[in-house]
């Protein structure tokens, strides 16, 4: 996997990381994304508004309820929900949209890079951050 110059100083600088649509289910990929982010050294914070908690952290049920400062907000939502989450990135001032594989929304992408945040679309936090360390993921 390509890991553009972007990706890697967002991977270096960023170390909180939101995931919205964190899932208990060991079988889908965003828990196996954020315990590869957990092990990984970053200060993550599920995002899910039916669970209380996600791998022992307490879960929000939007981004405007943590209360604290999200840098990087990772998506797994289907392209066509992803406007809300967009929407609240930019309302809490997050510095980066990151859209998980097969998350694709030119629109929202838009909308967050007019607000001047960066759009990661269509490509897995986790495998980036793997190709980028040379970690195994």
């Amino acid at each position: 996997m390509r890991v553009t110059k972007t990706e890697k100083e967002i991977l270096s600088k960023y170390k909180t990381v939101a995931v919205v649509g964190a899932s208990p289910d060991p079988e889908r990929h965003s828990n196996a994304v954020m315990a590869y982010l957990i092990a990984s050294g970053y200060k993550v914070i599920p995002i899910n508004p039916t669970v209380e908690s996600v791998l022992g952290r307490k879960t929000y049920p939007d981004l405007p309820s943590v209360p604290e400062k999200i840098e990087v907000v990772d998506v797994f939502r289907a392209s066509d929900k992803v406007m809300p989450t967009v929407d609240e990135a930019i309302g809490i001032g997050a510095k980066v949209v990151w859209f998980q594989e097969g998350v694709i929304n030119e629109e929202a992408a838009e909308k967050a890079r007019q607000a001047g945040l960066i759009v990661i679309m269509d490509k897995c936090i986790a495998k980036a951050h793997a190709a980028f360390t040379g970690a195994t993921h």
